[in-house]
């Protein structure tokens, strides 16, 4: 039986490193949590899983792969320490300065590693059905409508960004629309319209668990891989 990917959970007090932990107790996700580091602890071992603080970051056991959301603030050190260590990093770290980009771009010569702005499988594939269409359709409107909760302060959103990114490399010019209502966890239209017809494609998330199962899907398979930058996509 292969052994599971060892995980070192940064950001673990985060919704998105709550869910990790979670889900890798309650799913057989080929993975487990060694370690799971947030900026302050209250008990040093939770459901199993020794807790550190981000001061305490160079003291963690082993592991083969970070999977960080966290913040831009402690971004550098959990970079480092994969570089330091040889181990993979899964990033959903948004709001990276430019010098935090180089260094991401550096790091992929020495280890693998993997940046999104969102992990569902899904966003992975309209990526490219994006790229797709609007390769098809030279001389289209292209628009991007992305919907969230009225607690996201970002707008468009980094996953509407990079849908236009998609869009742009197949030679669309994407407009942008952001709606904040209610608990919405994420909807993102991406339209291409031009006199008499429109196509519209669609992805809806109905919980914020697709994007932790879609970093711990990241992370089983980013074990082993030669020193690069992959997408989510590379690895589905």
């Amino acid at each position: 039986m292969t052994n599971p990917v060892r995980l070192l959970v940064h950001g673990a007090n985060g919704r998105m490193g709550q869910s990790l932990q979670r889900l890798c107790r309650e799913e057989n996700a080929g993975c487990t949590v060694v370690a799971a580091v947030s900026r302050t602890v209250d008990a040093r071992v939770v459901d199993g899983i020794p807790q550190f603080a981000s001061s305490e970051l160079a003291g963690v056991p082993a592991f083969d792969v970070a999977v960080d959301f966290s913040l831009p603030a402690g971004f550098d050190a959990i970079l480092g320490l994969c570089v330091a260590r040889g181990a993979g990093l899964v990033s959903g770290t948004t709001g990276l300065s430019v010098s935090q980009e180089a260094a991401l771009a550096d790091a992929a010569t020495r280890i693998p590693l993997a940046w999104a702005s969102n992990f569902s499988l899904g966003v992975a594939v309209l990526h490219d059905l994006v790229e797709r269409a609007a390769r098809a359709l030279p001389g289209w409107d292209c628009d991007i409508v992305e919907s969230h909760h009225t607690r996201k302060r970002d707008a468009p959103s980094g996953t509407a960004l990079t849908l236009g990114d998609s869009a742009g490399q197949g030679g669309a010019t994407p407009h942008y629309a952001s709606i904040r209502a209610g608990d919405i966890v994420g909807e993102h239209l991406v339209q291409f319209t031009t006199a008499g017809e429109r196509i519209e494609l669609i992805h809806r998330a109905g919980n914020r668990d697709i994007f932790a199962r879609g970093a711990l899907h990241v992370a089983a398979r980013l074990k082993g891989r030669a020193a690069g930058r992959y997408r989510v996509a590379d690895l589905l």
